[in-house]
């Protein structure tokens, strides 16, 4: 998954890079329905989540180790479990921070809500796919920009992490900042393959914030699962139950 000097090459500017981030994709490949449904998608879900999560009342814990993740020039790569992406996505709005989507139907409505909140997609390539999201997940960065990983996602298994991040911290030299946000009352999709979570209306929910995790620059593949397991272990030990 690394990426060679070659990738690089021809790459375009900065200013592009993260202009197509931030900006709604062109949809002129996708017939008239479809279109059509990716926009309903948008909006129903930019509404949904800002409606119900306006009403949430937080509590924070370990704020502290994200100010040690933001402070000197530092710019956090932000992980947690895909079934708390609803909470997530009001909780850190507005600060530009970058996600990885897919590059299909799902992907683009998910893309679009996501930039309502302020936030960034990576889609990477047609041709390189999630390699191609890393890619420029690691120019983002290194243009300014935060990153996320819902790090069990997209498909699972439920609550194991992938190596994404790890590989990205390696590449840039960011701080990985693992959190979890629990609401105490909530609907979970039981069919769904991450059971995710939708607040109830005038919750509590929990933000818990982990201490950073560093990847040397020098990482060898025993390095890199050793981290990995790392940012587990943090995960399982912040995940309240729910």
């Amino acid at each position: 998954m690394q990426a060679s000097a070659e990738q690089f090459k021809g790459a375009r500017p900065a200013e592009q890079t993260i202009a197509r981030a931030y900006e709604f994709a062109d949809l002129s490949s996708y017939p008239v329905k479809e279109r059509f449904l990716i926009r309903a998608a948008d909006l129903a879900f930019f509404f949904l989540i800002k409606l119900i999560a306006s009403t949430v009342r937080w509590q924070i814990s370990g704020w502290e180790n994200w100010e040690a993740a933001s402070r000197d020039g530092r710019i956090p790569i932000y992980t947690f479990w895909h079934n708390r992406v609803f909470l997530s996505t009001y909780f850190w709005r507005r600060r530009r921070i970058v996600v990885m989507t897919s590059q299909s139907f799902d992907g683009e409505y998910i893309a679009r809500f996501i930039q309502r909140f302020g936030y960034g997609a990576a889609r990477g390539s047609s041709t390189r796919g999630a390699v191609g999201a890393v890619i420029e997940m690691t120019r983002l960065m290194r243009a300014g920009c935060p990153t996320a990983f819902t790090i069990d996602g997209p498909k699972g298994p439920r609550n194991i992490a992938k190596m994404g991040a790890v590989l990205l911290a390696k590449k840039t030299g960011q701080p990985i900042l693992p959190f979890t946000i629990t609401a105490n009352r909530f609907w979970e999709a039981k069919k769904s393959w991450d059971g995710f979570q939708v607040p109830k209306p005038f919750s509590r929910a929990h933000v818990t914030i982990a201490p950073s995790i560093f990847v040397p620059a020098d990482a060898d593949e025993n390095t890199l699962n050793a981290k990995r397991d790392e940012l587990q272990e943090a995960l399982d030990a912040i995940n309240l139950p729910g």
